[in-house]
């Protein structure tokens, strides 16, 4: 699924929070989107799908403009924090929920969380809690498995590692490659670690003051060093 941004702008007050000219990622792209904060990624992310509203521009997501259709919805898949989740239920009866909103059954749910069997490590299904009594950590697990439960062709994840142990943070690494080379699907992840961004994504993009000043054929972590300079200067 292509995605084209267009003039794209946003304004908080005086400061600009987005503002790209022209940006297309295409169809399979495995994109890392970094930035210090404040760069714009979060933002850009909500523009992307449609929860905050443009000053200017477009997103279109394989032709359709996200912000006036509900057709690109069906073939997407994103988690960008907690407020994504409902929090007075249940893991299982969350995953449910989602699952029935693109029309699989529970049968068709428990199977496809199944296969999050590692990534959960016991600790999300069967624990008989709310999610809002969860930690952190697991929280981002829940909204993560929900994101990709319905098996969308666009997946977009705002800081997927935060919160997340070192043995999660491989093994969701390792998921995320696996489900781009197995469905060819386009996913963005933004994140404030180079290194997991590095390991995963043959094309990162690179954010300040809104706008993307560099986008980077990272094919080999040919872009680690690049990165790093700049976020030494920078920082």
């Amino acid at each position: 699924m292509n995605i084209i941004i267009n003039q794209l702008q946003k304004n908080f007050g005086p400061k600009v929070a987005v503002d790209i000219e022209n940006y297309s990622i295409q169809s399979g792209d495995m994109l890392g989107l970094v930035g210090n904060n404040g760069a714009g990624k979060t933002t850009l992310f909500r523009l992307m799908l449609d929860l905050l509203k443009a000053d200017g521009g477009s997103v279109h997501i394989e032709n359709i403009d996200v912000s006036r259709s509900e057709e690109w919805k069906n073939i997407t898949g994103a988690f960008i924090d907690e407020g994504f989740l409902i929090d007075y239920l249940t893991p299982e009866e969350y995953f449910y929920f989602v699952g029935k909103m693109y029309g699989l059954t529970k049968e068709e749910v428990d199977k496809r969380v199944a296969r999050f069997e590692r990534f959960m490590n016991g600790e999300v299904i069967g624990q008989k809690k709310l999610i809002r009594n969860y930690s952190a950590g697991n929280k981002q697990k829940i909204g993560i498995i929900s994101a990709m439960l319905h098996q969308p062709q666009v997946l977009i994840l705002d800081e997927p590692f935060n919160f997340l142990d070192p043995s999660s943070q491989s093994i969701i690494k390792h998921l995320l490659k696996a489900y781009n080379e197995e469905t060819g699907a386009t996913i963005l992840v933004s994140s404030h670690n180079l290194n997991h961004t590095v390991d995963i994504c043959p094309r990162i993009a690179l954010l300040e003051n809104g706008k993307i000043i560099r986008d980077i054929d990272n094919k080999g972590n040919s872009a680690e060093k690049e990165l790093e300079d700049y976020f030494n200067v920078t920082e």
